[in-house]
């Protein structure tokens, strides 16, 4: 168990209302604005524009993730024409794309695979903060969330996650969103979100797991 105060630092910066923040790549087109709603979330979006999380994060430093309300004027700025050519490096990478086989037999294609120490977090006030029970991005933890440090695992990273030994989590192995972080989860660590009592998954201590990075 780790105490997961939620760091945001500089994106705790409040936002006024009709503020811009820089939403990068969508479109080849000139740029133009978005009104945000009461219930969208920087995950949200980034699904309904099709853009990879982590892009829309860097391209915000100081934005506050469960800061987005109603009103919000967002720019969708225009994005360069994409290179379709596949270059000798990116066709070296595809050939290196190897498959983890999960306990139920399916096959799934990832880039890389780490070596990482994990523990485990519950919904409880006394570990989440005045955040509550919420993710970075404010949506509802649930099994399959997991904290990481977005520098190792990009935000919005799919993983597969084996050798861990607790009856809280799926046996043999669990498919996982890198969607949280916390103050202590650095370098080559992550938080696994596991539902129950904080004494039962306090019981999960320190495991050594292997992470798969899904393509």
């Amino acid at each position: 168990m780790t105490i997961r105060w939620k760091t945001i630092g500089a994106r705790s910066a409040a936002l006024a209302l009709g503020a811009a923040i820089a939403l990068p790549g969508l479109t080849a087109h000139a740029a133009s604005t978005y009104t945000a709603k009461d219930s969208d979330t920087f995950w949200k979006l980034s699904q309904q524009l099709n853009l990879p999380l982590q892009q829309l994060m860097d391209a915000n430093p100081a934005i506050d993730p469960l800061n987005i309300y109603a009103g919000l004027k967002l720019v969708i700025p225009a994005a360069p024409a994409a290179n379709k050519t596949m270059t000798a490096a990116s066709k070296s990478a595809v050939q290196k794309t190897q498959a983890v086989t999960t306990v139920s037999g399916q096959s799934l294609a990832f880039s890389r695979a780490l070596d990482v120490k994990a523990t485990a977090y519950s919904a409880a006030a006394e570990e989440n903060g005045k955040w509550g029970a919420v993710d970075y991005f404010g949506n509802p933890l649930k099994l399959g969330t997991i904290a990481v440090d977005p520098d190792v695992i990009p935000f919005g990273t799919k993983v597969y996650i084996t050798g861990y030994d607790f009856s809280g989590l799926p046996a043999g192995g669990m498919t996982a969103t890198a969607s949280d972080a916390g103050g202590a989860i650095k370098g080559n660590r992550i938080d696994i979100f596991v539902p129950g009592s904080r004494s039962f998954v306090s019981g999960f201590g320190f495991q050594n797991v292997k992470v798969y990075v899904l393509e």
